[in-house]
């Protein structure tokens, strides 16, 4: 009898504790909790002491992981730019000035370069030193393709570093330029043409770099060494990257004046034909020859 009453008193405890937590709970579905999960420690987001949200290790968001917040780079003034080291005591100026230019970097038959700018533009000197050929005529013809022609209008300048330096195609040649006139890195030479064999192409600068060697040797100053590397630091401003010891190198191991190799043959002279009267041919007029001045 007394077991019977401590049974309906256990039941009625349990049924009043069911009834209250029923009441206080959102409705949903018998049996499922409606209610959101309490969320561990670790798991809340929170914000870093730059405002951005930190990372859990799982990778969302949350937790205090100094390691995984956003990088803001440090406010500051702008880099300093420094000028390209001093690499020879000599300084050099790009060949064409004013103007926007072209070239090939790769060995085209000979070591020099063709430098495609607008007529007219500035051919200057590429540094200091001493004009030593100045050929002011065009003289060259299809006829007779002579090799020390084929530059047509052309200045040389011998430069401090011993290295000497063509400019050829030239529409025209500077007033007062004249063999052993002294000149400085940059000082207009002539104008950009299409002189000589280039008077089918566009206007263009042949640029070789070589060394000395007396008219007769033409050849060497068509080109010995590759230029591109040189313009390329000229033009990107190392104004101080010099071409002397390729150059000198090249010319202990092939000799001062080494045999010419590649184009260099004219054409034979045309046969001449019965005369018709005082009509001149091209074929019978003497060949010009290239003198400095």
């Amino acid at each position: 009898m007394r077991s019977g009453r401590l049974a309906a008193v256990v039941a009625a405890a349990v049924a009043t504790t069911g009834l209250a937590s029923a009441c206080g709970a959102p409705a949903g579905v018998a049996g499922v909790s409606t209610m959101p999960p309490v969320p561990r420690a670790e798991e809340p987001p929170s914000a870093s002491p730059d405002g951005a949200a930190s990372a859990s290790p799982s990778g969302a968001l949350g937790g205090d992981s100094a390691h995984m917040r956003s990088v803001v780079p440090p406010t500051g003034p702008e880099p300093v730019r420094l000028p390209p080291p001093k690499v020879s005591a000599f300084t050099y100026a790009f060949p064409v000035k004013g103007c926007r230019v072209s070239y090939a970097r790769q060995l085209l038959v000979l070591p020099k370069t063709t430098i495609w700018a607008g007529k007219g533009c500035t051919f200057v000197s590429p540094t200091d030193g001493v004009v030593r050929e100045v050929n002011v005529q065009n003289r060259w013809l299809p006829s007779t393709d002579r090799g020390q022609d084929r530059e047509g209008r052309f200045v040389t300048v011998v430069g401090e570093d011993g290295v000497l330096y063509l400019g050829g195609h030239l529409d025209s040649i500077e007033p007062g330029v004249r063999p052993g006139d002294k000149v400085k890195a940059g000082q207009p030479l002539g104008r950009l043409g299409n002189s000589g064999n280039a008077r089918d192409t566009a206007s263009n600068l042949y640029f070789a770099i070589s060394w000395p060697a007396a008219p007769e040797h033409w050849w060497i100053r068509r080109g010995m060494v590759e230029p591109w590397d040189y313009l390329d630091a000229w033009y990107n401003g190392n104004r101080t990257l010099s071409p002397k010891k390729a150059v000198f190198a090249l010319r202990k191991r092939v000799g001062k004046l080494p045999a010419c190799d590649r184009l260099c043959a004219s054409k034979p002279p045309a046969t001449k034909k019965p005369s018709t009267g005082n009509k001149r041919h091209e074929s019978d007029e003497s060949p010009p020859v290239v003198t400095p001045g």
